[in-house]
């Protein structure tokens, strides 16, 4: 996935902090310039109004709460957002949301699949 759009901006909520950096990694070879990496929905809502993000991804157990419930913060306050789900239990998200829906362990293929359906929509 590339994209020429300049200072594109990631928000990852993930509490695995070797995931959360894995992912950073991998966007950042998708053409994103800055990521921003928290781990619970209040740091997740702060974050995305500090620096609108063009993309989040999201782990459905989080910190405090669920990425779902984050995103649904995120999105009640500034309106759509790109967003995809990084979860090792995807059936927690059946019928729950049209998101792409990414199962853990990521590979760099299925991530990159979903970016792209998650930026097209």
């Amino acid at each position: 996935m590339t994209d020429s759009r300049p200072g594109r901006h990631a928000l990852i909520i993930e509490d695995e902090m070797l995931i959360a950096l894995e992912v950073e990694s991998l966007l950042y070879d998708f053409g994103f310039e800055s990521c921003d990496i928290v781990d619970n929905p209040a740091d997740a809502v702060k974050s995305a109004l500090a620096h609108r993000p063009d993309l989040v991804t999201a782990d459905m157990r989080i910190l405090g709460g669920t990425g779902v419930e984050a995103v649904t913060a995120i999105t009640a306050q500034l309106g759509p957002v790109p967003h995809i789900y990084l979860t090792g239990n995807p059936d927690m998200l059946a019928g729950q949301t049209a998101a792409p829906v990414v199962d853990k362990p990521l590979t760099r293929r299925a991530l990159a699949e979903a970016c792209e359906r998650a930026c097209a929509a």
